[in-house]
C-alpha cells in the first residue's frame, strides 16, 4: 500500500507538465509507462510520446527528472524516454509492403526547381536524426533525383517474397524509379497511366517494414500522378514548398487548394531560396522578392511556415549526393531543416491525437451564425454573410497586396454555407450557396480578422 502511495505521488507531481501540442498534462494522456520504486527509493519510468521526432522529448526528459526529484524520499529518477507503438496501417491486405507504415507526408510544390526534393531528402534524414524509423519514395517518374541527391553503394534493385527491398543508405530506407532503370540518367518515355503503375508498383510494392513517417517526394503539379499518389495512401499531411516569385506564390496556392480538395491537411510551408546573407557583412538580400512567407500566414493561418536561404553549401553537397543534413550536423542549414522537421512532426502528433485540442467550425440554421467552437473557451459566433465577405482567396483579395477586390454587393445577405471541412487544425474551408468554393478560413482570423 505504501508503494501505491509513493506512486500516486510520483504521477501527481508530473501532472503540472504540459504537451503543448495535445493541451494536457503528460499524466492524463497516459504517457506515464512502467513506473517502478526500488528498495532504495530510485524511481525508473518510461515517458512514452506520440512520436519518437518529437522535438520537446529532452525538454520532457528533464521536466520530469525536475518534479519528481522534488519529492522528498526520492533519491534518483531514472526516466527512459520512448514512443507509442503504431496500429498495422489499414492497407495492409491491398499493400502489404505498407502494412507497418505510420505515417505518410507528401513533400509538394506546383512549380519545379523550388527545391523541393533537396528539402525532402534533408528533412527525411532529420526525422531519422531524431530517432525515428524513416523511409523516403521518390515518385517523380519523368525526373527522379533521389539516386543524384543521395549517393548510395548499392544502385541495384531486387525483389524478395514478392515485396521489393528498398535501398538503405545511413538508417533511411530509398526508393526511386531511377534505380529501377539500366542507367539513372536514363528518360522514361512513358504516358500518364504507365506511370501511374509504375508508381503504383513502387509505393505500395516496396516492403518498407516498420516506418515512423514515409517521407513522399511529390513530382511537380497538381496532375494525375499527385491524384494518384493521393488516392493510393492515405496522406497524414503535405509540406508546400516554394520560392518568393509571385509565380511560385501562385502555385503555392494551388497546392494548398489541391490538398484541401482530397483532404490532405497542409503540415507546413516552406520558402526555398527565401534570402541570401553576405558573409562578410552579414547583410541580407532578397534576391527573388519577400513577403510570400507573411501572406500564406495572413491567408491560410498556416503558422509552419519557414524561410530557407540560399546556401551554396546544401546546392554543392547534393549535386555530389551528400545531404547537408548529414554532413554538416551543426551547420545553420542543418539546424533549420530539424527544426522544419521537428514542427512536421508536432503537426502530425496533433492531427493523430489532439481532438480534444482541435477547433471546430459548425453553421446554426436558427441564428445562420457560423459557431467556432475551441475548446476550454466560450462559443465565438459570426454571421454568415459577414464571414463570406471576408473571405481572403484570390478571387476576393489581390494575393499580393491583399486589397479586397470583391464588393460586398455581390454576396447575398442570406448567404449560407453548404460545406465546411476542417483543414489540419489551423483553418477551414468553405464552400458557399453563392457557388463560391475557395474560401479557407483561419480559426486565428475569424476571432481576430484583419482590418478591411
Amino acid at each position: 500500500m505504501a508503494d501505491e502511495k509513493r506512486k500516486q505521488e510520483v504521477l501527481d507531481s508530473m501532472r503540472d507538465i504540459i504537451d503543448p501540442d495535445l493541451g494536457r498534462d503528460i499524466v492524463s494522456l497516459g504517457f506515464i509507462k512502467n513506473l517502478e520504486i526500488d528498495e532504495r527509493s530510485i524511481v525508473s519510468f518510461d515517458v512514452e510520446l506520440t512520436t519518437p521526432a518529437c522535438p520537446l522529448k529532452a525538454a520532457f526528459k528533464q521536466q520530469c527528472e525536475d518534479a519528481v526529484e522534488e519529492l522528498p524520499w526520492v533519491e534518483g529518477v531514472e526516466v527512459n524516454m520512448s514512443a507509442q507503438k503504431h496500429a498495422r496501417s489499414p492497407l495492409a491486405e491491398e499493400a502489404p509492403g505498407l502494412a507497418e507504415v505510420a505515417h505518410v507526408i507528401a513533400i509538394s510544390s506546383c512549380k519545379g526547381g523550388v527545391g523541393k526534393s533537396t528539402l525532402a531528402v534533408n528533412l527525411a534524414y532529420s526525422l531519422e536524426q531524431a530517432g525515428a524509423s524513416v523511409g523516403l519514395f521518390d515518385a517523380d517518374v519523368y525526373g527522379p533525383s533521389l539516386p543524384t541527391l543521395v549517393a548510395t553503394r548499392d544502385q541495384q534493385l531486387h525483389a524478395e517474397g514478392g515485396l521489393i527491398q528498398p535501398i538503405e543508405h545511413k538508417g533511411v530506407r530509398l526508393m526511386s524509379f531511377g534505380w529501377a532503370t539500366e542507367r539513372n540518367d536514363q528518360a522514361a518515355i512513358m504516358r500518364g497511366p504507365m506511370v501511374s503503375n509504375v508508381i503504383r508498383q513502387l509505393l505500395t510494392g516496396t516492403d518498407w517494414g516498420k516506418l515512423d513517417y514515409l517521407v513522399v517526394d511529390f513530382p511537380p503539379g497538381t496532375g494525375d500522378i499527385q491524384l494518384t499518389l493521393t488516392q493510393l495512401v492515405p496522406m497524414d499531411g503535405a509540406v508546400i514548398v516554394t520560392t518568393p516569385q509571385r509565380l511560385s506564390f501562385v502555385d503555392v496556392v494551388k497546392g494548398i487548394q489541391m490538398f484541401q480538395t482530397v483532404k490532405v491537411p497542409t503540415l507546413a510551408v516552406v520558402e526555398n531560396m527565401s534570402y541570401f546573407e553576405c558573409g562578410k557583412c552579414g547583410e541580407r538580400h532578397q534576391l527573388f522578392g519577400a513577403g510570400a512567407r507573411e501572406r500564406i500566414v495572413r491567408i491560410f493561418g498556416i503558422d509552419n511556415a519557414f524561410e530557407v536561404p540560399i546556401d551554396p553549401e546544401v546546392s554543392r553537397l547534393g549535386d555530389a549526393g551528400r545531404p547537408v543534413i548529414l554532413e554538416q550536423p551543426d551547420g545553420r542549414s542543418a539546424k533549420l531543416y530539424r527544426k522544419i522537421a521537428g514542427a512536421v512532426a508536432q503537426e502530425v502528433s496533433r492531427l493523430t491525437h489532439g481532438e480534444s485540442t482541435t477547433p471546430t467550425l459548425r453553421f446554426d440554421e436558427q441564428t445562420r451564425e457560423l459557431v467556432l467552437q475551441i475548446p476550454g473557451e466560450e462559443d465565438f459566433r459570426v454571421d454568415s454573410a459577414t464571414l463570406r465577405r471576408r473571405c481572403q482567396c484570390a478571387s476576393c483579395r489581390d494575393e499580393m497586396t491583399g486589397e479586397k477586390i470583391l464588393d460586398d454587393a455581390d454576396v447575398p445577405d442570406d448567404v449560407r454555407p453548404v460545406e465546411i471541412e476542417p483543414m489540419g487544425n489551423y483553418a477551414a474551408s468553405i464552400v458557399w450557396s453563392d457557388g463560391h468554393n475557395t474560401s479557407i478560413y483561419p480559426y486565428e482570423k475569424i476571432v481576430k480578422p484583419d482590418p478591411q
